[in-house]
């Protein structure tokens, strides 16, 4: 099989990488050069069994009126791009995959894919554009899922990776008031969610790729700190976070409790369903 990947060096992307090379799948990166020409993404992807879009500018930064139109452009447009270049195509992918993110949802209330009104703030309005782009794919009779992922876990590389030094210098502690939702999945079951959705034909459409069991801040603030046997007892308060990141601190203030419905009803299974046995896995030997 010939895997065709956005972000294929990223943080999801190599751990998916490295799964699809496992099984001898070849993976073909495309990277930020490969968006610059639309005959040059058109070449990257012929022969392409499956499409993966992941690329997009991180989030948790400071939200200049600049940044927000990169965060828009890094999701959006290149998903626009991806999906023209694929309508160019003589003979095209089975599978096409595109991320989206739980910020589609309202804050801190029980949602699932079938969840509406959706979030009308900055991030919910982006997402629901990106998504809007991913889906044309169907009028190209590709096979389209699309993913909104929650935080993912892992110790190389997002909000975990930078949350570890400063709580293992006993650091830690609750952002904000600590009660906003946190919906997370461990990166293990990121990737055996997306080789579920390749290898089962029917599945489309959307789908939270979220642990079934969503924590708040001081949840993952409680456990972090057990799986490090460290004190996590130093908040940091919301000014600073305003100070620092300004509207972008709603990404750490904010949160969504969105549950994996329909990957729960397609018979997938969740290996590390809690967030304590997710970070003793991910943590609990260092």
């Amino acid at each position: 099989m010939i895997i065709a990947i956005s972000g294929a060096t990223g943080f999801v992307g190599s751990h998916l990488k490295a799964a699809f090379e496992v099984r001898r799948w070849t993976v073909v990166p495309l990277g930020r050069d490969a968006f610059r020409s639309p005959d040059l993404l058109r070449r990257k992807l012929t022969g392409a069994d499956v499409v993966i879009h992941l690329a997009g500018a991180p989030i948790a930064a400071r939200w200049t009126e600049d940044y927000k139109k990169e965060i828009r452009a890094s999701r959006v447009a290149t998903t626009h791009m991806l999906v023209s270049a694929l309508g160019a195509l003589e003979s095209r992918p089975k599978l096409f995959i595109s991320t989206s993110a739980v910020g589609i949802y309202p804050a801190n209330v029980p949602c699932d894919e079938s969840t509406s009104p959706l979030a009308g703030d900055f991030l919910g309005l982006v997402a629901q554009d990106w998504e809007r782009e991913a889906s044309r794919t169907r009028e190209l009779n590709v096979r389209t899922v699309i993913f909104r992922f929650g935080v993912v876990l892992g110790t190389d590389g997002g909000a975990l990776q930078k949350m570890l030094i400063p709580f293992r210098l006993g650091l830690g502690g609750i952002i904000g008031d600590g009660k906003q939702t946190f919906s997370w999945v461990h990166i293990n079951d990121l990737v055996s969610a997306f080789l579920f959705v390749i290898e089962h034909e029917a599945l489309g459409g959307v789908f939270n790729l979220t642990s079934p069991n969503p924590t708040t801040n001081a949840g993952l603030t409680k456990a972090l700190g057990a799986a490090l046997h460290r004190p996590a007892f130093v908040p940091v308060p919301t000014f600073v976070l305003r100070l620092q990141l300004g509207e972008g601190a709603d990404v750490l203030l904010k949160g969504q409790h969105v549950l994996p419905r329909r990957l729960l009803e397609t018979g997938f299974k969740f290996r590390y369903p809690r967030i304590e046995e997710a970070l003793m896995d991910l943590v609990g030997s260092s």
